[in-house]
């Protein structure tokens, strides 16, 4: 696997997002596989979730849709970041976006009955969750070292931009095609996907370099977890990240309450509220894709970990919904900092045959801190108050903040020497 696309000008001090864009071409398709296959997941989502509870009428049928999607396959990150580090990164994508699009197409013209539409489901986020680790992975092979920033900046813009915009084209098109027609476009845009990823050149698999390296899958998925506790810089990131998801990662659920129960608002102002993070989201990455080239990626993943926790605890102290809004516009631009720094400093740390791993095991395990967080925070607000609940979110976090700011420099350094 190379360090850098050929095209991407070793003579530049870093590219911009456009640029970046514009001249390397085989990063400007995996930038438009991921934006086209995130438009189309996020029209399925809107799709599934409304048949759910149009056809059953629970909203426990909603939930168990939503868990399948998104908790059930972050168990499994161990072997999905494995089949990254085992294969070509090229063919893993491909492959995901193929099965995705084939199942897709499955549920749309059957629309089955909710055990077997869970059971689709989460193959598809199983497939999914293989694709996240490899595509993440492929990034520091396709670009030079000092566009990383920008790289990941780019890419996270592109992504949450097509999911803020899915549900707007959701409900454009359900007047006209219904929730079958829309089910099939999302199926249709894997395909595209798929069509798109084949202009990256192959990324074949890099021996991760330890001697004696075992060959065998359940090997190679055990190593990767041994890695991340051994690695003193990723093992203070991994802890820090999946800290401050544990702590902050109920705030959807207390928004909704927060504007009901707190300000005694409609609708309305649950979903500015909640599309107000995605705002930030979408401002934090457009900065960062500008100007995260000249920022340290240690310092802005500290910055975006406190800023995403302290956006919710000066939530919990608002007085009024326009000023949560701010706040949680702030929140998201914090998060987009965190995300940033957390994937460019993994990809500059860890070996490229071990980032697969990495990566599957990481993004797994904050699939299980945000779990825990809906349950612990749950019962919390049960037991208090929507405001008690994001100031002690928020709190959290900053503690957890203050341990990794502690902690990060020294074992930065340890890294760097080993």
């Amino acid at each position: 696997m190379s360090a850098a696309s050929s095209e991407a000008g070793a003579g530049e001090q870093g590219m911009g997002a456009m640029k970046l864009l514009w001249r390397n071409k085989a990063f400007r398709s995996l930038w438009s596989a991921r934006v086209i296959s995130f438009t189309g997941d996020s029209l399925s989502l809107v799709a599934l979730m409304l048949h759910v509870a149009g056809t059953t009428g629970q909203a426990l049928a909603v939930s168990l849709l939503l868990l399948v999607g998104d908790f059930a396959p972050a168990l499994l990150g161990p072997v999905t970041g494995a089949i990254s580090d085992r294969f070509d990164l090229k063919r893993v994508m491909i492959a995901c976006e193929l099965i995705q699009g084939a199942l897709l197409l499955v549920i749309a013209l059957t629309l089955p009955p909710l055990p077997v539409l869970l059971a689709l489901v989460g193959l598809r986020a199983v497939a999914g969750q293989v694709f996240q680790p490899a595509s993440r992975a492929a990034v520091p092979a396709l670009v030079q070292g000092r566009d990383l920033e920008t790289a990941n900046s780019t890419l996270g813009f592109g992504t949450n931009a097509a999911e803020a915009l899915g549900p707007f084209l959701a409900a454009a098109m359900f007047p006209f095609i219904g929730v079958r027609g829309v089910l099939l476009v999302d199926a249709v845009s894997f395909l595209v996907s798929a069509v798109v990823l084949a202009f990256v050149p192959p990324l074949p698999p890099v021996a991760s370099g330890e001697e004696g390296a075992p060959t065998s899958f359940l090997q190679q998925a055990k190593q990767g977890l041994g890695y991340i506790w051994s690695a003193p810089a990723v093992r203070v990131i991994a802890l820090g990240f999946c800290a401050v998801v544990a702590f902050n990662g109920v705030d959807d659920v207390a928004l909704v309450v927060l504007a009901k129960e707190t300000f005694r608002a409609g609708d309305s102002a649950v979903g500015l509220l909640l599309g107000s993070v995605g705002v930030g989201l979408v401002l934090g990455y457009a900065l960062l894709a500008r100007y995260g080239a000249r920022a340290s990626m240690p310092v802005l993943l500290i910055a975006g970990f406190a800023v995403s926790s302290l956006g919710n605890l000066l939530t919990g102290l608002a007085w009024a919904v326009s000023a949560a809004l701010a706040m949680q516009a702030v929140r998201g631009v914090g998060i987009a900092a965190m995300d940033v720094a957390t994937n460019t400093l993994i990809q500059r740390v860890v070996p490229p045959g071990m980032l697969g791993r990495v990566f599957g095991n990481l993004y797994g395990a904050i699939g299980v801190a945000a779990a825990l967080s809906y349950v612990g925070g749950g019962l919390l607000l049960d037991a208090t108050s929507a405001p008690v609940t994001l100031m002690v979110a928020g709190a959290g976090g900053t503690l957890a903040t203050l341990v990794v700011a502690f902690a990060l420099p020294a074992a930065l350094r340890r890294s760097t020497m080993s």
